[in-house]
């Protein structure tokens, strides 16, 4: 979700709460004889509006988990969670008067500001990153069809080089597929094997390999520059005739070097709900015991 002007309502909105809360606090922690403190009735209001706070945050989750529940609209509800979560954290630091406490509360802090960093961070890859993809990424497709595509773009590899392979052994023409058959197979006809082999040692090296595999980051082919080198040489090595063949191949490269790119994008997309969302759970239900523990005793 990119933040734009449709997040300034939530903006202003969660920057007044913010101001009345500080101007509650400020006279109330000059004036208060023992100190400022969770145990207090000042206290306790701002610690039951920060966890309410967070509670709201946290049905985010739960709304993406059953979408068939249509209560609001999904993007109101990110816009809600990305500024009522900023505003819970300086709620509760007011409940808790700035102290650590024990061992709960300090953990629960140390949870709590993990949280607000990894759900900051992912707003901001929220932000920058489809744009980087949309740049980066002209070929971009849909995410979970990536290993489809690539399967077509190896099959459509297989069928440059069945034009070849044919056309060298002295096969029949009509065994052969694609749309240069041809006049391919008549190239190729005019051609040994060593003329050849260039390019049928850079697809079964290099290639094929390399399409196989989904996110092969290591590979030389995943270099553009590398890629464009080795590409060059076969060029220089084999007969002119075959250079579209060859330009071929390396379009196909390039789709698939695009298409790993936009893997490893939409994983840091989503890499940082490993550490915000089980967190964002452990942090709720340790505030739960935390609210009965202090009610209680």
């Amino acid at each position: 979700m990119r933040i734009d002007e449709t997040h300034r309502p939530w903006a202003r909105f969660s920057l007044v709460v913010l101001m009345l809360a500080i101007a509650v606090y400020v006279p109330y922690g000059l004036l208060s004889r023992n100190g400022p403190g969770g145990g207090t009735p000042i206290g306790l209001v701002y610690g039951i509006v920060g966890y309410a706070l967070m509670i709201f945050a946290g049905l985010l989750s739960v709304r993406k988990k059953f979408p068939v529940i249509r209560i609001g609209r999904a993007k109101v509800w990110m816009r809600a969670h990305i500024w009522l979560g900023l505003l819970a954290y300086p709620i509760i630091l007011f409940h808790s008067a700035f102290s650590l406490g024990g061992s709960l509360t300090t953990t629960l802090m140390v949870l709590f500001t993990i949280v607000l960093l990894s759900g900051i961070l992912g707003a901001v890859l929220q932000h920058y990153l489809p744009m980087r993809i949309t740049r980066k990424v002209p070929m971009e497709t849909i995410y979970d069809q990536i290993e489809t595509v690539i399967g077509q773009l190896c099959a459509e590899a297989d069928d440059l080089m069945v034009q070849l392979v044919p056309a060298m052994e002295e096969l029949p023409v009509s065994e052969v597929v694609g749309d240069r058959t041809l006049p391919l197979n008549r190239v190729a006809r005019e051609l040994d094997a060593e003329d050849l082999q260039p390019i049928r040692t850079l697809y079964a090296d290099k290639v094929q390999p390399y399409l196989l595999q989904p996110g092969y980051y290591n590979h030389e082919l995943a270099n553009e520059e590398i890629a464009d080198t080795i590409f060059d040489q076969v060029r220089k090595m084999s007969p002119a005739i075959t250079t579209e063949f060859v330009d071929d191949l390396q379009n196909i490269c390039v789709e698939k070097r695009q298409l790993d790119r936009q893997i490893r994008l939409h994983r840091w997309l989503h890499a940082w709900l490993f550490v915000h969302l089980p967190l964002s759970w452990a942090l709720l239900v340790l505030g739960a015991v935390h609210a009965v523990i202090a009610l209680r005793y």
